[in-house]
């Protein structure tokens, strides 16, 4: 049997992530599994700044790097003592992503199988409270010289890998370095049994920190194989890189269809605002049609833009959206134009009129107003839509009120669809929006069958 070879690599960095920041320092320590065979170790010039804060932590600065080789010299060392070699590092991934990307840039394509020692310790010394390369050498004894330095993390991570592979009596490593191990492309951070519990069915998941805060809402139709997908590649930009060392954690929900975990995972972003989501933030309402009553007692119709704590008669994603619907309204109830607003761009000042000579009857105009009003808000249908459960003994529900996503929950399957209120006590009540409220008509409009109007 071909004997196992292990290249145990740690550098040094410009900063945190292999699209902006350069290698500083290289060691790469070659081991068969018993004993240490070749060395070597190097200072790279980076081509570029070393940052205060990475001096202060490494003790690398500009003058030191300016005569050593750019990588560019070293790359085909780099790759003859990597090929063929597992590549065995502390936090693997962020060792692994610099190396190879520093050899793309060479010209020089590789990849390897990859060891973490992080996960590895975790799997066979589970009876330590932290697992950062530090703690772990003073929990064991290891000797550090020259820490945050290449050659000595090289050095300590290679006698922590020796300690492992002596404790290692169920053949974990041998597991994790197969091609197929899942668990060596999670995040280090990531406990496995978060991700081993995670069902193949559709719903929404949530990505935790540290401090067991969300970071990340998602949904899937298969959660287990979307939340696989954020590990997979090799993606060096930083919000990736740095994405992927905050997790810590993961939690699930399952939806019984594609539209409820949509509507949850819209509406848990906009109650959560986690840092990692950016998409679905952009679809909030920007403009809403608001009134009110002037110092003159008359009643006003005005678009204007969204503003927390105001209550708003509807909401638009556009100006023009709006302007068209209080024209409609206008025009229908035969509102005087001096007394709506239609905003502050180009295209809405061609409707404004300050004249202010022969206003109309106070009292009819704001029952005219009132009317528009009473219009808009009680045209808005109330409906439900009424689709497969999570199991067969039950169906799912969307409540919608008067145009307004209510919520949504689960019907036992015998249920007699009769009562509005009875129906309502068996959904979680969520906060509406404009954009919740496009999908549920998309989808209404989609599947007529499934939605039961109110009586």
């Amino acid at each position: 049997m071909k004997e196992v070879q292990y290249a145990i690599v740690d550098i040094e960095t410009t900063g945190g992530n292999a699209s902006g920041s350069r290698i500083t320092e290289i060691a790469i320590i070659i081991h068969n599994g018993k004993k240490v065979m070749d060395r070597f170790e190097t200072l790279v010039n980076p081509q570029k700044e070393i940052p205060l804060p990475i001096f202060a932590l490494t003790g690398i600065n500009n003058k030191m790097v300016r005569d050593a080789p750019i990588f560019d010299d070293i790359a085909e060392q780099v790759l003859q003592m990597l090929e063929g070699r597992i590549f065995v590092a502390h936090n693997v991934n962020f060792d692994y992503s610099f190396v190879r990307h520093e050899l793309e840039r060479a010209g020089l394509k590789w990849t390897a199988r990859k060891l973490c020692t992080v996960r590895a310790a975790r799997k066979i010394r589970p009876d330590f409270t932290s697992y950062s390369l530090g703690n772990l050498c003073v929990s064991l004894d290891i000797p550090v010289e020259n820490r945050h330095r290449a050659g000595g993390d090289a050095d300590a991570t290679a006698i922590l890998f020796a300690k492992l592979l002596q404790w290692d009596h169920e053949g974990e490593i041998l597991k994790m370095i197969k091609n197929t191990a899942q668990d060596q492309r999670l995040p280090p951070n990531l406990p496995p049994s978060d991700f081993e519990q995670l069902p193949e069915k559709s719903g929404v998941y949530y990505f935790y920190d540290q401090q067991k805060k969300v970071i990340y809402v998602g949904k899937a139709i298969n959660i287990k194989k979307r939340v696989a997908s954020h590990f997979s590649g090799h993606n060096i930009n930083p919000q990736r890189q740095n994405f992927l060392r905050d997790i810590y954690g993961i939690s699930f929900e399952i939806c019984a269809t594609e539209l409820m975990a949509l509507l949850l995972e819209c509406s848990e972003i906009q109650k959560l605002w986690p840092r990692y989501n950016r998409a679905l933030k952009r679809f909030e309402p920007k403009y809403g049609l608001y009134r009110y009553e002037a110092r003159n007692r008359y009643s006003y119709l005005v678009i204007g833009k969204m503003a927390k704590f105001q209550t708003v008669i509807e909401s638009f994603n556009t100006i023009y959206d709006a302007i068209n619907v209080l024209r409609s309204l206008a025009q229908q109830f035969e509102i005087d134009h001096r007394f709506c607003k239609y905003g502050t761009t180009e295209d809405a000042a061609a409707f404004q009129n300050n004249d202010k000579t022969n206003l109309p009857d106070i009292t009819q105009h704001n029952q005219q107003v009132e009317s528009a009003v009473d219009f808009l808000l009680t045209s808005r249908k109330s409906f439900a839509i009424i689709d497969k459960g999570r199991t067969i003994d039950e169906r799912s529900c969307i409540w919608v009120e008067k145009g307004h996503f209510y919520g949504m929950g689960y019907i036992s399957s015998d249920m007699t669809l009769t009562q509005d209120d009875e129906l309502k006590e068996y959904v979680e009540a969520y906060r509406s929006n404009h954009y919740l409220m496009q999908l549920i008509t998309a989808y209404a409009t989609k599947y007529p069958g499934k939605v039961f109007f109110s009586k």
